[in-house]
């Protein structure tokens, strides 16, 4: 499948993190998902209905991040897959790239992420 819808840069204020500090203080994260599902019907009839409002996935994904908190980024990325996965059952594939641009390490760098890759099970 080659089409997707693609959201980047979504920025939300969070307190997630290990040290007691990022619960306390908080961060700033950023977020980009990749989604894969069929566009072609959507195109085809300018169809609301056959794709994904990204505005609203958008919406899911800011509220996922600052209305729970995770010790890990990598749990935040699990929870934000599975409940797109609950949500939009077109979508197919996935990919969510967590930043966490102050992570509290003491070297001098500009990005700290994880990104993940999941695909929707069918039985």
């Amino acid at each position: 499948m080659t089409d997707r819808i693609l959201l980047s840069d979504l920025r939300f204020f969070g307190f997630h993190g290990v040290l007691p500090e990022e619960a306390v203080l908080g961060q700033r994260f950023r977020v980009d998902i990749t989604c894969e599902l069929d566009l072609a019907e959507a195109g085809r009839n300018d169809d609301l209905t056959k794709t994904v409002h990204y505005g609203e996935l958008a919406m899911l994904v800011e509220k996922i991040g600052t209305t729970h908190r995770y010790k890990l980024i990598e749990a935040l990325a699990e929870t934000i897959a599975a409940t797109i996965f609950e949500t939009y059952p077109p979508i197919e594939r996935l990919t969510v790239r967590i930043t966490k641009p102050e992570a509290p390490v003491q070297l001098a760098t500009s990005v700290i992420a994880i990104e993940i890759e999941r695909s929707r099970t069918r039985d």
